[in-house]
């Protein structure tokens, strides 16, 4: 073989490679906004359970006087909740902020099931037909969180998936490609 034939077999080997290097970049984004708008789904329902909390705050307060520390549990695990889902909004693949908004929402969810258990607990309560609303509301958008963290977790494995995949892993490093976390 000549010297041409090397140099037209080496242009059309680096043109593959360049090639491959765009699709798997593009590859990899499209993963890694298909986990952006799985957050912003679960970050709506994240939402809607913060303002149901609060309405349901607003509604107990003034009934259950002595109750105060469940109350002022429940507001700082919300608060704590949306402050690092804040954080995670940006980049919702950064295992940090996302690291922060499972254990924040954890502690949200413990704070609400007390505040469930001492609504059951006190049988006044159960003639409210709004405090049965709110409940019911909450029920439904723990349900619609649920199936939110579920889509999330399935992007973040498709892509982490991706990432770890040969050849793609050797240029993930060059790209700024790091695994994401699940919640």
């Amino acid at each position: 073989m000549s010297g041409g034939g090397w140099s037209w077999l080496g242009w059309a080997l680096a043109a593959i490679l360049f090639f491959w290097g765009i699709g798997a970049y593009n590859r990899l984004m499209r993963l890694r906004n298909a986990i952006g708008e799985a957050f912003r789904q679960l970050d709506q329902a994240l939402t809607a359970r913060a303002e149901a909390c609060s309405k349901l705050l607003t509604l107990l307060r003034p009934l259950l006087a002595n109750e105060q520390a469940t109350f002022e549990a429940l507001e700082t695990a919300q608060l704590e909740a949306s402050s690092a889902a804040q954080a995670a909004r940006a980049k919702p693949y950064a295992g940090d902020p996302l690291a922060a908004l499972a254990v924040a929402t954890a502690v949200h969810g413990a704070a609400l099931t007390r505040l469930n258990s001492l609504v059951e607990h006190h049988g006044e309560l159960s003639g409210m037909s709004e405090l049965h609303a709110l409940l019911d509301e909450l029920k439904l958008i723990e349900r619609q969180r649920a199936f939110a963290r579920q889509v999330f977790n399935q992007a973040v494995s498709q892509y982490n998936e991706a990432l770890q995949q040969f050849p793609t892993r050797i240029l993930a490093g060059l790209y700024g490609f790091a695994e994401a976390r699940s919640l």
